[in-house]
């Protein structure tokens, strides 16, 4: 108990460090992609090449069942919204550790 009131202001100060690049990290690696770079266009051009060719020499086409249950999207959806929430909580707390460090004591 001795360690934490001598060292408060420093413990603190890297808590609300730490707490704010952790939410930022979950902020960003959790958004989505907003545009696709020149080299991920040209593979989907090369993918849909590859599939008009393949589709035009195959005598039977099949036809291909959705692998996206709306279960599963409703469960990725809730996951994504969780993690957009625990990121502001965490620079939330983050926000405030540094701010609380930063008052001056009488």
């Amino acid at each position: 108990m001795e360690f934490f009131r001598k060292n408060k202001k420093v413990i603190l100060r890297t808590f609300g460090i730490l707490m704010l690049v952790v939410g930022f990290v979950v902020n960003f690696w959790t958004m989505p992609k907003e545009g696709l770079t020149q080299s991920e266009i040209a593979v989907a051009n090369v993918a849909r090449m590859e599939a008009s060719v393949a589709g035009k020499s195959s005598s039977s086409k099949k036809k291909s069942k959705s692998n996206k249950s709306p279960f599963l999207q409703e469960y990725k959806n809730v996951q994504k919204k969780q993690m957009q929430y625990f990121s502001i909580l965490v620079m939330i707390f983050g926000v405030g550790s540094l701010g609380y460090s930063f008052i001056k004591r009488d």
